[in-house]
This record gives C-alpha cells, sequence and structure tokens, in this order.
C-alpha cells in the first residue's frame, strides 16, 4: 500500500512580531529548536522577549536561561521598552557554591568557573521544575567556550535538543558569533535559522535587517527584511513580493479637475498605472502631483503625498496661493501627507508605510515627491530600483494611481539629465520644461510616453496662477521649445497632422 501524502496539522506559535509571523507563514512550529544569531546591538535578547511575552499572553511557562546578562540587566532592558518580565522565569547560571533556589543570591556565572557537564545539569534541572512550553538560552558563546572542542559542544547542544523536544519545548538559542565564521555545525542541528544584521551607513541612521537563513518543513518569505528597534520592540517589514496581493478594480481614468492637462493625458492617467512627472526645479512637478491627490479627495476616494523634500507648511502656502484646495483636503482626512526623513529610513519601512496608507486607509492616488530625495539620501542602498518597481507592480495590482516627482539637473535645454532613470519604470511620463519667449521665461508640458492608452503629442504652455493651473492651445507653430529657445515656424514649415 502506498504511503499516504497527506500533511499532518502543525502547531504554530506566534513571535509577538507581527512582520516576523507574516514572513514565516503564521509563526515558528511548535516544539522545536531555533537559532537566532546575530552581532551584539542587532536585536537577539529583545526579539527574544517579545517571542516569551506572548507566550506569557496565551498561558504559557515561560523560561530565560541566561549566561551572559544578570536579570536586573535583562529587567533594565526591558522597561525600555514598557515591559515587564512578570509571568516569565529568569534562571542565571551561577558557580557551583549557589543553587538554583529562588532565595538564592544571584551572582553573575562564570564560565571558567563550571564544568560544561555541570552547566548542562543546571539547565536541564531547571527545565524540569519549572516546566515550560517557550524556552529562550542566552547565549552560546559561553558553552562554546566552555566545551573547547568543536565535537563536545555539538554533542551537549544535541543532548540539550533531544531533552527540549521530548519536553514539548519550543527553544530560541541566541547566539552573538563571537566564534571565528559562520557556526555550521550549530546551524545543522537547529530546525530554524533567524540571521539579524546592523549595517552603517555613511550617513544617517543604523539599518537593521534579517534573515531567515532554514525553516525547516515549510515554507517561508526568503531574502533580506528591513527591521527597526523602537520603543515597544522590533518592527519588521517584510520583504513586498507584488505577485501575492491583488485587488480587483475598475480600470477607468484619473481625472485631475484641469480640462486641457486631462486631454494632454489622454483623457487622464488610467487607475492602476504609475506616472512619471520629470523636470527641471521649480518647473510645476509637485503642483501637479497634488492637483491630482486633491481632486481625488474632492471625489471622495483617499491620497497620500509622501513628501521627502519639501514642508507641509510649504505645501499648504503654495497651494493656497495657487487656488488648490490642498488644506481642506487634509482637514477632511481624504488627504493625508507623510513627512519622509529618508536619513532615518530604510527602503524597506517606506515600502510597508506605502502599505499601510493602501491596505489600512484605503489610499487609491499615492504621491511620492520626489524620488531624488529618497534616491540621493541612501546612495549606499543596492537595488533600490529594483524595490522601487516591486512596489510600482503592487501598487498597480491594487488598482492604485502613483504619480511620481523627479527633478532633473539643469534649468533650461533639451538634454538635462535624471539622477536615476526611472523613466523605464513609469506607465506614463509627463516631461516639463523652461523656455524662453519675447525676453520671458516660460514653462511648457507635454506627454512622451503612456503604455495604455493614446496620448496628445503636443506641447502646451503651462501657467500659474491664484486660479489655479493652465495650459494653453498646442504650440504648433513653434519648433525647439525643448531646448529652451524656440524658433517661431512660417506656414509652409508646420508639418501636416
Amino acid at each position: 500500500m502506498a504511503a499516504s501524502t497527506q500533511r499532518l496539522p502543525v502547531e504554530r506559535l506566534k513571535t509577538g512580531i507581527h512582520g516576523l509571523d507574516d514572513i514565516l507563514k503564521e509563526g515558528l512550529i511548535a516544539h522545536r529548536l531555533y537559532l537566532v544569531d546575530g552581532d551584539p546591538g542587532a536585536g537577539k535578547t529583545t526579539l527574544a522577549l517579545q517571542f516569551l511575552m506572548e507566550g506569557v499572553k496565551t498561558g504559557e511557562k515561560c523560561l530565560y536561561i541566561t549566561l551572559s546578562e544578570t536579570q536586573e540587566e535583562l529587567a533594565a532592558g526591558a522597561a525600555s521598552h514598557g515591559w515587564s518580565l512578570d509571568g516569565i522565569d529568569v534562571i542565571e547560571l551561577i558557580s557551583e557554591e549557589k543553587d538554583l533556589d529562588g532565595d538564592s543570591e544571584v551572582t553573575m556565572y562564570h564560565p571558567s568557573e563550571v564544568e560544561l557537564t555541570e552547566t548542562t545539569t543546571k539547565v536541564l534541572a531547571a527545565v524540569e521544575r519549572i516546566n515550560p512550553t517557550r524556552i529562550v538560552f542566552d547565549s552560546l558563546s559561553e558553552m562554546r567556550l566552555l566545551a573547547q572542542s568543536s565535537l563536545r559542544y555539538r554533542r551537549q547542544i544535541l543532548a540539550l535538543k533531544q531533552f527540549f523536544v521530548g519536553r514539548k519545548c519550543t527553544v530560541v538559542l541566541l547566539d552573538d558569533r563571537t566564534s571565528e565564521g559562520s557556526d555550521l555545525q550549530l546551524q545543522s542541528i537547529a530546525h530554524g535559522v533567524i540571521s539579524l544584521e546592523q549595517l552603517a551607513p555613511v550617513y544617517g541612521a543604523e539599518r537593521r535587517r534579517l534573515r531567515v537563513m532554514k525553516f525547516r518543513g515549510t515554507s517561508y518569505r526568503g531574502g533580506f527584511h528591513d527591521f527597526a528597534i523602537r520603543e515597544g520592540g522590533l518592527v519588521v517589514f517584510p520583504r513586498l513580493v507584488a505577485s501575492e496581493h491583488s485587488e480587483p478594480f475598475s480600470p477607468d481614468r484619473i481625472k485631475s479637475g484641469v480640462t486641457a492637462l486631462d486631454k494632454l493625458l489622454g483623457g487622464g492617467p488610467d487607475r492602476g498605472t504609475s506616472t512619471l512627472l520629470m523636470g527641471p526645479a521649480g518647473s510645476g512637478k509637485s503642483t501637479i502631483a497634488v492637483q491630482f491627490a486633491v481632486a481625488a479627495a474632492q471625489r471622495g476616494e483617499h491620497a497620500v503625498i509622501f513628501a521627502f523634500d519639501e514642508s507641509l507648511a510649504t505645501l499648504e502656502a503654495r497651494s493656497a496661493a495657487l487656488g488648490i484646495k490642498f488644506k481642506e483636503g487634509r482637514e477632511s482626512g481624504e488627504v493625508m501627507v507623510q513627512q519622509v526623513d529618508p536619513a532615518e529610513l530604510s527602503p524597506g519601512e517606506f515600502t510597508w508605510l506605502v502599505r499601510e496608507a493602501v491596505e489600512r486607509d484605503k489610499a487609491t492616488v499615492v504621491v511620492i515627491d520626489s524620488l531624488n530625495g529618497y534616491t540621493n539620501a541612501m546612495p549606499e542602498e543596492r537595488y533600490l530600483t529594483a524595490q522601487l518597481h516591486e512596489l510600482l507592480t503592487y501598487l498597480g495590482r491594487q488598482g492604485v494611481t502613483t504619480l511620481m516627482v523627479v527633478a532633473q539637473h539643469g534649468i533650461v535645454g533639451a538634454n538635462m539629465q535624471s539622477p536615476v532613470d526611472t523613466s523605464y519604470l513609469a506607465d506614463s511620463v509627463v516631461l516639463l520644461r523652461y523656455f524662453e519667449y519675447a525676453g520671458k521665461v516660460k514653462k511648457a508640458i507635454s506627454v512622451v510616453k503612456k503604455r495604455s492608452g493614446a496620448h496628445e503629442e503636443s506641447i502646451r504652455e503651462l501657467r500659474f496662477d491664484e486660479q489655479g493651473i493652465h495650459l494653453s492651445d498646442p504650440l504648433t507653430h513653434f519648433r525647439g521649445i525643448l531646448t529652451g529657445v524656440p524658433v517661431e515656424l512660417k506656414n509652409q514649415d508646420v508639418l501636416p497632422d
């Protein structure tokens, strides 16, 4: 008879960290041994405490075995997050003159004073007495020092693993990578391995990321995932996989409220597409983006603006001067502005902010103003363009219309360059330029790309006043507008339609 292929139900344990549970597909598998490794300061102890506190919430017995920190130090670290260790048994391994009685004097454990076998015996005794279902062992560095040989160390870890699993315990081992190279022996023993990293950019706050190196018996989201340590613990931002997210939506067009602008765009950007507004500083890119956001609010939709370069006060003042009801949209709650400091923000966290605006706040229009501030503040971030592509794909599958602003270098001329080439990512590209005419500097606007349909091929003059945004009729009697110095054409020089 053929063996049954039916899968048995697997009990999952929440880690207390929502983003990590999402990466692990609903949490850790119960009654297994896991390794969390990382350099000092990467967040291992914080993660471990969150794991145990989640167990306390569900009524489980939880044990923290520490060889490297005192209970006082652990309590102080927990208090910095607003936590209490109530409900968590903390056992410090102490010198052989002491015992594990709760009334005994607590002293620091010195690896040189106690043999490995005696240390292991004390661990087993504590587990048998408390009978916990969740255990954290902090850290393996001292065990490794006591073992003195890799063979003895591996045997002791295997013995601990068999003991814990036999008692239906879920165990998290912490390792601070003090051994030379990766501890592959330990990784091979563990059911799952989570690696934490802390990176120091040249400028700005440190970056933290984690990676699930191994997780037997189940799928998980691979790759690196950014995370931050905040008051309240680890906040993990799972790597975005656009193909996992899709929502049905009506493929209509988004109106700006400016008839000529919508006509230039072939009726407006299609819902679920991205539009890139490119041009020199001050040419009106942000104003057009804000106009689309305000128009969405007036239709009863929700729009969010991620402002990297401009303050909220400046946005309000400029919009009010142009008659754009930006402040009213904010007061009604339909237009939200998220001020972003990219020096303090990782790409993963920014993506998470966008996802929250879409999934929680139901935003249908997203403005990123600008990509310059995002990319220039994070020059060391690799594959930033790939992450942006994944984000735009996700937004498109959610039916969100995205407007991105990019300031090009230079003021006048056709050969201006962008700091980052994102034009191929966008579904539509709107080009803005300055040009000289009759002793005045004027602005021109044109659409050079629209994947989702036809658009005007003309160039129009763009003007702003207290009544808002205005576009002229197509400038058909000029050539060289995009060079900045147009030439008026005679009738015979005009190309036929």
